[in-house]
């Protein structure tokens, strides 16, 4: 088949259309000059691989002779990949909410020979249709119009353009200007929560005033922002509507239910009808979410849920170097969902027509179809016991091998440092809540190969791994803000799982890489794209949360969490700095950035705010979310002499070093000094602890009530600087743990 530009680039998406008869160049210098030279307006075609509209404009026009014959004659012709670019696909997106269109994909904007938007849509179908008595223009009279304005109405089109991107500029500076007359505080946080609606029959987000019907995401930012605050009222109706969410998107045909792993989102209020799509960032994210609600619930439901995700990445979506691929497309033998749809006459052919198979149906639904009239999707009404489950697995694995024989949907397989952070975050959290040492090695191993492969010569981040074809795979591309903030908070959470200074010394390297490339250091704030980055028409800032979280809101978050580890004061005060940069946004949009606001709920003094209370020993007015709110420490030095005080709270306990038992090395008492940012070697004297047992660690030692640790500093120059100490503990009790934490103090 001939081909054209696009047959020499990595992306799968643009790879995707390298056999159209389009004459498509991909972005960059050569596409803009042409245009230029030529005295030609651009089209710019924005998707991505697993887009199922996307496919369907590539089928219906851009594989049309006809349609291909236009924008060939009239325009230069961009394809974008919106995951390779997000800076690209964001400006354009600002650009057409701008002009009155939500936007969505595939973007389709046509472009002055200078990249000033002039106006733009989504989809397009081929040729006019008749949608209630009214016609509705096809892309081939959308082209032919844009034509003849070129022609007769040039100058009036360039003014529309200028008008357009100023507005655009405009509209992404106001997202990262705008600091608040009053401070942030606990009716910040309360406004965000009250903004959310959630469904109280399904879960999920939605609006009340239309009973909840339509489309539904999961939204795991603000599902996360809500779970974490449902703990300040634990029996409450906000924490039982999350996690009903979690119980029925489990349940749903949202949730994979034979291969594990979530598709992209449901189409309608009940979780049944997914598009079909699965993407790494959602699966990661709903990982570290399920894994947060394990660790506070127990529910088995929820290790099912992990486990099975998990066992699903590294079946399908792991690449042999231990990188994280991106994508399975929603379609496959030219229909959407069929990989995961079954046919009435399909089940009594691979289950039969016994006992053990009709209860199958019955319990996974199939007993009517559910997706266009004639196909099932399995899903639960309830959640399933020990007994019937295991009674069922038979059949569950007749259906698996019998799906595994169909036309595959399309993998993409570029490796994208930003989503990839994510997936390691996502098993380093798995790995630490169900105590799984496998789920660790895959996350480390993961960070190995991004932190060796994803950097240029300089040490700076790359943003893609992949291969044209008949080329091996290599990386390319500036990283952009989520690339750093997103890995860094992969890294910090594998060191919360691991206590290994290596992660640590990783995050901390990559965030003062982050800081001097993306920060703004007039206004605050980071920007989307580098310093040195490429240069288009306006830069702007991301705090909003979508089905993805924003830079700024990981980056605030890691900043937090980076400070508390290493006691460096400049991590807080930058995190804190940016908070009060967005706080505008946040109380003018509380329900927008729920990544940010949770920073605000968990990190900020507000006096007024039970989420910003307990310490050891005192009353607290809400459970203790983190070891540090049930343990205090004080350290005192005599030369080269320390002594470390630590105090417990009645009823906790934390664990000895050595703690002995079963998978409890990484749980132990941890303590280190540095001095001007410099490790420095200490004798150690951990206590004993007291003896304790249980069915599941065996035999293991514990600190509780008042310790005291001793240490004796090796090598010591009291004029080469202050001394910090860092104290890793993880506090328990009966049945529970809370999140591990780094206590950083004073030596003087």
């Amino acid at each position: 088949m001939p081909t054209n530009r696009l047959a020499q680039e990595s992306s799968p998406y643009l790879l995707q259309h390298a056999h159209n008869p389009v004459n498509w160049y991909p972005w960059g210098p050569e596409a803009f000059a042409q245009a230029k030279k030529e005295k030609k307006l651009i089209f710019l075609s924005i998707g991505y691989s697993s887009c199922h509209w996307c496919h369907v404009m590539e089928r219906e026009s851009f594989s049309n002779p006809a349609v291909a014959k236009i924008l060939n004659a009239h325009f230069i012709c961009i394809k974008v990949d919106r995951e390779e670019r997000p800076d690209i696909d964001d400006l354009y997106l600002t650009a057409l909410n701008v002009l009155g269109n939500s936007g969505g994909w595939p973007m389709s904007l046509f472009l002055t020979e200078t990249g000033k938007p002039i106006f733009g849509g989504t989809y397009w179908p081929p040729d006019d249709k008749m949608i209630d008595g009214e016609t509705v223009p096809g892309f081939r009279s959308i082209l032919n119009r844009v034509v003849e304005l070129h022609r007769d109405k040039h100058a009036q089109l360039l003014a529309q353009a200028d008008a357009i991107a100023e507005q655009t500029a405009a509209a992404l500076d106001r997202a990262g200007a705008g600091v608040a007359i009053t401070p942030l505080n606990a009716d910040t946080v309360r406004e965000a929560v009250a903004s959310y609606e959630l469904d109280p029959e399904h879960g999920g987000f939605g609006r009340r005033f239309a009973q909840f019907r339509g489309t539904k995401f999961p939204r795991v930012p603000a599902l996360r922002f809500l779970l974490h605050h449902s703990l300040t009222q634990p029996e409450g109706e906000l924490r039982k509507r999350v996690l009903l969410t979690l119980d029925k998107m489990a349940q749903g045909g949202i949730y994979d239910q034979l291969g594990g792993g979530f598709h992209r989102y449901s189409t309608e209020r009940t979780w049944t009808v997914p598009h079909f799509e699965k993407m790494l960032y959602d699966n990661a994210q709903l990982v570290e979410l399920y894994a947060d609600a394990f660790e506070q619930t127990r529910s088995p439901e929820y290790r099912r849920v992990l486990e099975e995700t998990l066992a699903f990445i590294a079946r399908e979506m792991t690449a042999p170097t231990g990188g994280f691929y991106s994508a399975l497309d929603a379609d496959s033998a030219d229909e959407e969902g069929r990989f995961y749809v079954w046919t009435a006459e399909e089940l009594r052919q691979i289950l039969g027509n016994g006992d053990d198979a009709q209860r199958f149906r019955t319990v996974y639904g199939l007993d009517t179809p559910n997706f266009e009239g004639k196909y099932s999707i399995l899903r639960l009404s309830q959640p399933l016991d020990t007994e019937t489950r295991k009674q069922l697995e038979p059949l569950r694995a007749k259906l698996l091998q019998a799906r595994a024989k169909r036309e595959r949907p399309f993998l993409d397989t570029k490796i994208l440092t930003s989503w990839n952070g994510q997936m390691i975050a996502a098993y380093a959290r798995a790995g630490q809540v169900l105590a799984e040492p496998h789920y660790l090695t895959a996350a480390e191993r993961a960070a190995e190969f991004l932190l060796k492969n994803l950097r240029d010569p300089q040490g700076r981040l790359l943003r893609v791994w992949a291969a044209a074809p008949g080329k091996p795979p290599t990386a390319r591309g500036p990283a952009f803000l989520d690339d750093y903030a997103f890995l860094i908070h992969g890294l910090l959470t594998l060191h919360d799982a691991t206590r290994s200074d290596r992660w640590l010394q990783a995050a901390q390297s990559l965030t003062d890489q982050m800081i001097a490339r993306f920060a703004d250091e007039k206004r605050g704030g980071f920007y989307t794209t580098p310093h040195d980055g490429e240069t288009l028409f306006a830069r702007g800032k991301d705090c909003y949360d979508g089905a993805q979280p924003s830079g700024n809101g990981v980056a605030v978050r890691d900043l937090l969490r980076l400070g508390s580890k290493t006691g460096e004061p400049k991590y807080l005060t930058r995190g804190e700095a940016v908070l009060r940069q967005f706080s505008g946004q946040l109380q003018t949009n509380p329900g927008g950035s729920p990544i940010l606001m949770e920073s605000v709920a968990t990190n900020i003094p507000t006096p007024n705010d039970a989420a910003s209370t307990p310490v050891a020993g005192a009353a607290a007015t809400r459970p203790p979310r983190r070891s540090a709110d049930v343990v205090q420490a004080q350290v005192s030095r005599s030369g080269h002499q320390l002594q470390l005080t630590l105090t417990v709270a009645p009823s906790w306990h934390i664990y000895a070093n050595p703690p002995g038992g079963r998978d409890l090395e990484n749980a132990a008492t941890r303590v280190a000094v540095r001095q001007a940012d410099q490790p420095l070697a200490v004798m150690w004297n951990y206590p004993n602890g007291t003896r304790t047992q249980d069915a599941i660690a065996g035999e293991y030692r514990i600190y509780d009530g008042k310790v005291t640790i001793s240490g004796t500093l090796n090598a010591f120059n009291p004029q080469a600087g202050a001394l910090s100490m860092q104290v890793t503990v993880l506090a328990c009790t009966a049945g529970k743990c809370l999140l591990p934490s780094t206590i950083t103090l004073e030596v003087k």
